[in-house]
């Protein structure tokens, strides 16, 4: 999926791609929150743009590789809640509900991701799966 730099980030922001999760997938920039990165990371599957999800992902729980597939169009993120995870801490958790289409069929994914900071930048440790 190309993005153009005017068109809003697939993040839900509102806010241009190129001002918003672009520069983080560039690696002209780093995520300054967890939330912002779980938005990047968000907007990354919508992109495809499975290089960024794995330079994002904390090491001890990385995959080898990462598949993802072009059927499945992630299309709307809400965040529901965060602890912590600001500028001055170094873990957070975000709480979010991401909406997908998978040709005619619709769902939605509900997670509790796990943050921390890993050599000043905010990595994804993991999730636990919610109904």
């Amino acid at each position: 999926m190309t993005t153009s730099s005017t068109a809003p980030c697939p993040c839900g922001t509102g806010k241009p791609y190129a001002s918003c999760c672009g520069p983080f997938h560039a690696g002209t920039a780093q995520a300054p929150t967890a939330e912002q990165l779980m938005r990047s990371r968000f907007a990354a599957f919508a992109r495809h743009d499975a290089p960024y999800l794995l330079r994002t992902w904390a090491p001890e729980t990385r995959p080898a590789s990462l598949d993802l597939d072009h059927r499945l169009h992630w299309e709307r993120l809400e965040i529901l809640c965060t602890t912590e995870g600001g500028p001055f801490h170094q873990e957070g958790t975000v709480e979010f509900r991401a909406h997908y289409r998978e040709g005619r069929s619709t769902g939605a994914l509900h997670e509790h991701s796990r943050f921390r900071r890993d050599h000043g930048a905010w990595v994804y440790i993991d999730g636990d799966i919610r109904d």
